[in-house]
């Protein structure tokens, strides 16, 4: 593959990989205007409509069901939030890989191992999020101090973003060259793409986790949130004065949840 075909192989991919995320952007707008929205929101899945249905026939289905919509809206969000953000490490794996005829479906799988990355954390976030509905209609004292959870959620992010972890986790984010490098070998191609992909969405997961749980509390349709966060992580990544971010926003979520704190006492 000579040069010119390198450089319009590149022309032709990112702009693929930017409409995909315009694409997730507009199917998280059309549902979130749609009779379905609850489901996007984590409200009511299974007291009426097809879900409901779905939930009732499906053995297990009350458990199955919620998971599924949930993780397709959260890979939805993922797609929409986080894919333009790997555009440094997708540049970075096409220079290593743009020698060979499978090239894109390298730099597929690389995104496949990226997704699949952020969709565990996130069937574990709704794992835990329905664990914590449960408790609250089991202990009413629970669902009435409700702004104390949200608070101590936005302590938790406030909290994390001075962490030596977050700092090293962003670290990998910021020097995607050198984590392609050291984690492609050549081996077993279609398998180390995938794992790389996999690999630096667990760094990303690492230093962004604790951000994308306010999703939960802000609400998972919220778009005008999502487009923020979303901005946020962004900057915090891939931008050279993104590591000066990260304390005052630190310090931001921390009085957030300060202020909550007090209204709820």
């Amino acid at each position: 593959m000579n040069a010119a075909d390198r450089a319009r192989h590149r022309r032709v991919f990112v702009p693929v990989l930017l409409a995909l995320a315009a694409l997730a952007w507009a199917v998280l707008w059309g549902w979130s205007i749609s009779p379905y929205a609850r489901w996007l929101a984590h409200d009511e899945w299974t007291r009426s409509g097809p879900a409901a249905e779905l939930c009732r026939a499906l053995p297990g289905g009350s458990v199955l069901v919620p998971a599924a919509i949930a993780g397709g809206a959260w890979v939805l969000m993922i797609v929409a939030m986080m894919l333009p953000a790997t555009l440094p490490l997708v540049g970075a794996f096409e220079r290593v890989v743009s020698a060979r005829a499978d090239r894109a479906r390298m730099l597929v799988l690389l995104l496949l191992g990226y997704v699949a990355a952020w969709g565990a954390f996130g069937l574990l976030a709704h794992a835990l999020h329905e664990l914590l509905l449960a408790a609250a209609a089991q202990l009413p004292a629970l669902a009435w101090h409700g702004a104390w959870i949200g608070a101590a959620v936005l302590a938790l992010a406030g909290a994390f973003q001075f962490s030596s972890l977050k700092q090293r986790c962003l670290d990998k984010c910021r020097t995607p060259i050198s984590f392609v490098t050291a984690h492609w070998h050549g081996p077993a191609p279609a398998r180390q793409a995938f794992m790389l992909g996999a690999h630096h969405g667990l760094f990303c997961v690492g230093c962004c986790w604790a951000l994308m749980l306010l999703m939960f509390l802000l609400g998972m349709g919220s778009l005008g949130w999502m487009v923020l966060l979303g901005a946020l992580m962004a900057v915090e990544k891939n931008v050279s004065w993104g590591r000066r971010l990260s304390a005052p926003l630190g310090w931001a979520l921390l009085a957030a949840a300060a202020g909550l704190a007090v209204s709820a006492g």
